[in-house]
Parts: structure tokens; sequence; C-alpha cells
């Protein structure tokens, strides 16, 4: 058994990348608007991500996704900060350390970017991502910082590059 991967998205796993994010949300008990699960976005991620200052990558293993997140420009937000976005594991991928390494790789990509913050919106009950996030130097703040769509995650959390 070959040991899992983190490499850039391609345009042929964007059925798989979209079963995995609705399929963790639903796991999780996500609404179902207001949340990725509804994003325009979420059918064709490579061509989304396909732009300056964007990313997304996916965790393979023998050849199935298992995992995937991106960091992208915030939007409706003027200042230099990306957002990590659409960071999603399947059960079968948790507690492996792929998360940690999926991290370091969307905010070592960030930092080369140039952002200078990335921020980040979640659920109250998706608290091993978050503690996945304080570890790594995401703190809480108060409110959302642009404009996501995602108004059913409240927890918003922050880190400078």
């Amino acid at each position: 058994m070959n040991k899992p991967i983190i490499r850039p998205i391609q345009k042929e796993d964007n059925a798989q990348v979209a079963a995995v994010v609705r399929k963790v949300l639903v796991d999780m008990g996500a609404p179902k608007v207001g949340t990725a699960y509804a994003d325009e976005a979420l059918d064709t991620m490579y061509e989304h991500y396909d732009r300056p200052k964007a990313a997304y990558f996916v965790v393979e293993d023998n050849g199935a996704i298992i995992g995937c997140a991106g960091i992208a420009q915030l939007d409706n937000y003027d200042g230099n900060v990306c957002e990590l976005q659409k960071m999603y594991f399947l059960e079968e991928a948790r507690g492996k350390g792929l998360g940690s390494a999926m991290m370091k790789k969307c905010l070592d990509t960030a930092r080369d970017f140039g952002f200078e913050q990335c921020y980040l919106e979640t659920m109250p009950y998706m608290e091993a991502a978050q503690k996945l996030y304080k570890r790594t130097g995401f703190d809480y703040i108060d409110g959302p910082m642009g404009n996501t769509g995602h108004f059913s995650c409240p927890v918003h959390m922050l880190i400078k590059l």
C-alpha cells in the first residue's frame, strides 16, 4: 500500500473532491445552506482555483481522494488576507497527520503568494479541526471577515503569516 500523497488538484479530481466535501458535511450534520455544500464552485474546483494567488490540494490514497483543502484571496475583503477553504477529510484519513501536513502545505503556499494573514470559518462542533487550527497558530476572532457566503459557519479564526 502506498503512502497518501498531497498534490495539486487536477481537473479529473473535481467529482471526487465535491463528493468528499459533501459527505463530510452530511456526516457532521452541517446545514447544506450557508456552507461549502451549496457553493457554486464545488463541482468545478480545478477551474475555480486555476487563477493567480489560489491553490487547491488533494490527498490521494491509492487513486482515491480522501481529503482536500485550498487557499485563495478572502472574498469581498480589501486586505492582503487569504482564506483556508474547503478543508475536509474523510473519516479514514483522520488521525494520521494528514491534516497537519495539508495545513503546512496550504500556509506555506499562502506565504509564497505573499499573503499577510489567513482566515478561516468553521462550525462549533468541528472540534478536532479547531484543535488543529489552534495548534497551527490560528486564534479565534469575534466575527467574520469579508463575505464568503458561509453564514452558517459561526466560528472565525485568523493567523498571521
